[in-house]
């Protein structure tokens, strides 16, 4: 697979997810390339077929007279939506066309930004539209067999991946991953982010943390050590409280981003692969794992929902974006919940569903045997 880096010497830079989604980069720089990398993973490799997205990185984007919607997120001129400010509230403008997502657009993005605003929501919605279904998941492949692991935000499918990682599995995608109509499923290979919780009880995990992580990683725990100790138990007015507040906020921020190849190897990372067992995962407030047979169509309701979730960041712009131009609307993302449920439907209907019940933070390793067993007991 083709890094970014292969294309150094040239602004323009193409981005294949797997066939179906395209996006090319127009007068980008190191930095913006950098910058894609880590949102969609090390995937560039020149498209054959106009992209389906097109980003293009300008020093400073020239618009007129702005009506604000939202102050200091988004304002509008005579002719364009203009979001002002991206991840991290740094003040730098992007245009993204709204009423284009889903078909062919245009996306124009200062480069002070330090990540393309919802791009991978974008490219989500990009797929969705030509039948490819996005899901909240992580998937794997175990003894030959293919594992699609789903539920709500914290619910263990990292920890899972993670476990299967342990005894050799093979990675197909984490946070998103997309199925296909033919019954294939394929990621993003994008950063794994990893927790000091998990570094603990996996401390090999650690030895893939740069040199930078590292620091970093102290640098919080030295801080958060710092709030407890001078924090009172009780009382201490505001700045007792303030220092209560912190330290708790501090050792949750410890962690660090790994690429999918440093964790497993780029021998054990997987191309698109068939969906042979579905596990939907959620914690609870019990100590032990549970594992039982579940309803699909429930399961494909559930994770409507959870799809509708993760959305909820684009939709607030786009909500913006129809005060700014109530004649303008995006089919795509109008009609996003109703496809998804009917390829939800489509794809999970009929088919054998388990659902995982883990106390959290889990013990990893603990996750391994039941999803193991569920292997055993339904192998052709």
């Amino acid at each position: 697979m083709a890094d970014a880096a292969t294309f150094a010497g040239s602004g323009t830079v193409d981005f294949d997810l797997h066939g179906h989604v395209g996006v090319r980069l127009i007068d980008a720089d190191a930095r913006d390339r950098a910058r894609v990398v880590a949102q969609l993973g090390p995937i560039a490799a020149p498209l054959e077929r106009e992209p389906d997205i097109t980003v293009r990185f300008v020093e400073r984007i020239e618009h007129g007279p702005l009506t604000y919607v939202a102050l200091g997120e988004s304002a509008f001129d005579d002719r364009s939506f203009v979001l002002l400010s991206g991840a991290g509230r740094v003040k730098a403008k992007a245009l993204v066309p709204f009423a284009e997502i889903g078909g062919r657009c245009e996306i124009v993005c200062e480069r002070a930004l330090p990540a393309v605003p919802h791009l991978v929501a974008i490219v989500n919605l990009t797929a969705l539209a030509q039948g490819v279904l996005p899901l909240h998941a992580s998937a794997f492949v175990h003894d030959g067999r293919g594992v699609l692991v789903t539920g709500w935000a914290k619910g263990g499918k990292t920890e899972a991946l993670l476990a299967f990682m342990q005894r050799g599995a093979r990675y197909v995608g984490d946070e998103w991953v997309y199925l296909t109509p033919d019954g294939q499923m394929f990621g993003i290979p994008e950063p794994i982010r990893l927790w000091r919780w998990q570094l603990r009880q996996l401390p090999n995990l650690a030895a893939r943390a740069s040199g930078s992580d590292r620091l970093r990683m102290a640098a919080l725990d030295m801080l958060a050590g710092g709030a407890e100790r001078l924090s009172p138990a009780r009382g201490g007015g505001f700045v007792g409280a303030a220092l209560r507040r912190a330290a708790p906020v501090l050792r949750r921020q410890v962690n660090f981003r790994v690429p999918p190849t440093r964790l497993f190897g780029a021998e054990r990372i997987h191309g698109p692969a068939p969906v042979d067992t579905i596990v939907f995962v959620s914690s609870h407030d019990r100590p032990d794992v549970e594992l039982e047979a579940t309803d699909a169509t429930e399961v494909a309701r559930r994770m409507s929902a959870s799809l509708l979730h993760e959305r909820n960041p684009l939709l607030e712009r786009y909500r913006q974006f129809r005060f700014a131009f109530p004649d303008r609307r995006s089919d795509a993302l109008e009609s996003a919940s109703e496809t998804e449920a009917s390829l939800l439907a489509r794809t999970l209907g009929g088919r054998r569903m388990s659902w995982l019940r883990h106390p959290y933070p889990c013990e990893i390793r603990a996750l391994f045997p039941p999803i193991a067993a569920l292997l055993a007991d339904t192998r052709p």
